[in-house]
């Protein structure tokens, strides 16, 4: 073979060298834009499940929110205004009219008043009374439930409280009529140094309001004791009186003191304070002096 031959067979295979790396070339470089296709519609595929997850959010967080029926009452009259002045004649005749306030962080939900008499008669002994009337008030909450079952399980837990009390002696419990939706009255005995005293409780719920109110009396430094029936009388009196001044209240024929927003997921107050019960049965240091 000449040179000549040789030398041409040699370009004719480095040719064909060139040709196949440059095919490669193309096919490695046709294959990229295939690559980034494929990937855009990924990321398109991953757009479209994101807006549409969105989408159900979005469609889950418009969901009603929960409601519950708003509570009757807005309102509470100042609790040292629930009696006139006949009935506070009649079970504390010696105290001041006006009463004492008690102390309240939130006027519109609770509140409560105080009389205490002393009819001193010197050597002949002392006729002790003690009065007291709170009011606590529940509005209607969306994760508690409706004022008036507040009310209601509250009225229990304080006729149960009151038939609770240590040291009680003869306790009876009878249904009241006539004094708003529900009404007990507690009685019982109770011995203490100043004398043996007479406590009635007597528990009432009007609406989504509870009246409770606590009257005591006792015989002291010899002086005659006073009869359950004489004082079961006087607390059923009053605390029909006390219940009317409560629906007076919220019914315009009274001034109330309450929240006026008539919205039915105000918070209710934490009926944590009423324990009267058990300190109503003792009369004040001052009386205890007295006599």
């Amino acid at each position: 073979m000449s040179e000549g031959t040789m030398q041409r067979r040699a370009q004719r295979d480095h040719g064909d060298k060139r040709a196949q790396r440059l095919n490669r070339a193309l096919l490695g470089a046709a294959a990229v834009p295939m690559l980034l296709v494929a990937t855009a519609c990924s990321s398109d595929s991953g757009s479209d499940d994101a807006s549409s997850s969105k989408g159900s959010e979005t469609s889950a967080s418009v969901s009603p929110s929960p409601t519950v029926q708003a509570a009757a009452y807005k309102s509470l009259p100042d609790a040292c205004d629930t009696l006139s002045k006949g009935t506070l004649g009649d079970l504390v005749p010696k105290a001041s009219k006006s009463g004492k306030q008690g102390k309240s962080d939130d006027v519109a939900t609770r509140g409560s008043c105080s009389w205490s008499s002393l009819d001193n008669n010197g050597v002949k002994g002392s006729q002790f009374r003690w009065l007291n009337v709170s009011l606590l008030r529940f509005e209607s909450d969306v994760t508690r439930g409706e004022g008036d079952k507040l009310a209601q399980e509250y009225f229990d837990k304080q006729v149960q409280e009151a038939q609770a009390v240590e040291g009680a002696k003869n306790a009876k419990s009878a249904p009241v009529s006539g004094t708003g939706d529900q009404a007990t009255l507690v009685t019982y005995d109770l011995k203490k140094k100043e004398g043996s005293f007479k406590q009635q409780t007597l528990v009432a719920r009007v609406e989504n309001v509870v009246v409770t109110l606590d009257y005591n009396g006792a015989g002291l430094a010899g002086e005659k004791t006073p009869s359950t029936a004489t004082l079961s009388k006087l607390a059923e009196k009053a605390a029909k009186e006390a219940v009317a001044s409560v629906t007076k209240a919220n019914t315009g024929g009274g001034t109330g003191i309450g929240s006026g927003s008539g919205s039915g997921s105000a918070t209710s107050p934490s009926p944590s304070t009423s324990k009267a019960a058990t300190k109503s049965a003792s009369p004040s240091k001052s009386a205890a002096k007295k006599s």
